[in-house]
């Protein structure tokens, strides 16, 4: 053959190797309830796309369910957990964090802390189960994998990957205090301006707010490291061989897939290797299915709103439902909507309301036009992207497939210890240079001022 011929031919296979569409083959730890579901829509677009996908589950999954027909692949691990055992620690784990009076944010959280680690333990249970299982880690090593997709709100994706010797990307909304983030993909939170997720504050804070969210700050901050500590750190460097912590193998991350968007967050500092991707499971409206849509056209000119919990909640107290039923009945419209954001939305306590409350809290955004023109102005801004959240979230994915990693995006601060990054080794070496200066020049002055006044009284006596 000829040799012009042999190097079109490597060309080709070079560039369909490389190109943006080239298929690949992609492990998937995935959590549950929203999470889960979030992170699904990235499979089935990668899946469009030509991708192998398999999802790595446990026996006791909740939502995760290898029995639907999918074109996603399933590896179902077995273990002592049971989905009862699964659920009904979510079951207990939601109703703590429901129910549990919010007097003030230190109080909430060193309540729900027993529940939290449970969950955790329950976590590093399959972690152990899936790692320690030799004939599924055989399984994952012949494969041959190219990228795993992980959560870090449940750990093992991470070292997963770094026994698999492959690159990993994270699926992020937020972790507590944004503790995750800072510490393991080196995101600067400034307390000054930076809110703590969850917290109420925003970017315009008081001298007294900006103390709380400094506070809240160290609290969650101290937080983690009773979390790294009593969990992962001991486990990791047992599975990997070697000294390493949970957070610096989080930090490992090559992407940072962060669900959410400016629309709903205040501006702050992001690295290269984070990238907002918050409503990528948006899809253009359908035509409702029949019986729901003579159910609307039957609301006449009142419509409808719509009422939803999320995807947990399902041990909402009769007392609650009965009172949530009573605002409900006393209105025109047949559903409620609830919309998590400042100016969208009326805020009213779960712990507190009464079924007036909640009404006055309906009226209120039925009638008050500036609810419907706020919530229109955050879609305009949240739709107005060159490309779309989902695009962006399969692009990276495919990046780091292509290119074996991104570590050209990665920060330095990975590398530092706290006192470099915080420049303290830099600022006591100027104090001590400052020091020392002041001290000469103190010296060479006392100097000569005794020497002057020895030759000044000489001449006094002469």
């Amino acid at each position: 053959m000829p040799m012009e011929w042999i190097s079109v031919l490597l060309l080709l296979q070079l560039s369909g190797q490389f190109s943006p569409g080239s298929c690949g083959k992609v492990l998937v730890w995935p959590t549950e309830y929203s999470h889960w579901i979030n992170m699904k829509t990235i499979l089935d677009a990668l899946v469009q796309r030509g991708h192998e996908v398999t999802v790595l589950t446990s026996s006791a999954s909740i939502l995760v369910d290898p029995n639907k027909p999918s074109a996603i692949q399933f590896e179902v691990f077995p273990t002592s957990v049971t989905k009862d055992d699964f659920e009904d620690l979510f079951n207990r784990l939601t109703s703590k964090l429901t129910y549990t009076p919010k007097y003030t944010f230190w109080t909430y959280y060193s309540q729900i802390q027993d529940n939290i680690w449970e969950y955790f333990d329950y976590i590093q249970k399959l972690c152990k189960e899936a790692v320690l299982n030799k004939k599924l880690m055989r399984k994952l090593q012949e494969s041959r994998f190219d990228v795993v997709l992980a959560d870090p709100s449940g750990p093992c994706g991470e070292l997963l990957a770094e026994l698999l010797k492959i690159p990993f990307v994270y699926s992020l909304r937020f972790s507590f205090g944004y503790t995750i983030e800072k510490y393991s993909g080196g995101l600067p939170f400034p307390p000054s301006y930076v809110p703590i997720i969850l917290t109420k504050l925003t970017d315009q804070m008081t001298f007294l707010e900006s103390v709380k969210n400094t506070m809240l700050s160290v609290f969650f901050d101290l937080w983690i490291q009773d979390y790294d500590i009593h969990f992962w750190d001991q486990f990791y460097s047992e599975a990997l061989g070697r000294p390493t912590t949970l957070c610096e193998t989080l930090g490992k991350a090559e992407i940072w897939l962060i669900r959410t968007y400016w629309d709903f967050e205040f501006p702050r500092p992001y690295l290269p290797n984070f990238e907002f991707v918050g409503g990528l499971h948006c899809k253009p409206a359908k035509p409702l299915p029949k019986e729901i849509e003579e159910f609307v056209q039957s609301s006449g000119k009142d419509g409808i709103v719509v009422f939803s919990l999320g995807s947990i909640i399902q041990n909402l107290t009769e007392e609650k439902g009965n009172l949530i039923a009573s605002a409900l009945a006393q209105i025109p419209q047949k559903f409620l909507v609830i919309i998590d954001k400042i100016g969208a939305a009326v805020e009213v306590n779960m712990h507190t309301m009464t079924s007036a409350d909640l009404l006055k809290a309906l009226r209120t955004v039925i009638n008050d036009p500036s609810y419907k023109e706020n919530v229109m102005r955050l879609s305009r801004i949240h739709h107005d992207q060159p490309v779309k959240p989902l695009d962006r979230a399969v692009f990276w994915i495919e990046f780091v497939m292509r290119h074996k990693g991104a570590k050209h995006l990665r920060p330095a601060a990975h590398n530092l210890t706290w006192v470099q990054y915080h420049s303290l080794d830099v600022i006591v070496f100027l104090l001590a240079c400052a020091a020392s200066a002041i001290f000469l020049i103190t010296k060479c002055c006392l100097f000569s001022c005794r020497k002057f006044g020895k030759t000044g009284k000489r001449k006094k006596r002469e």
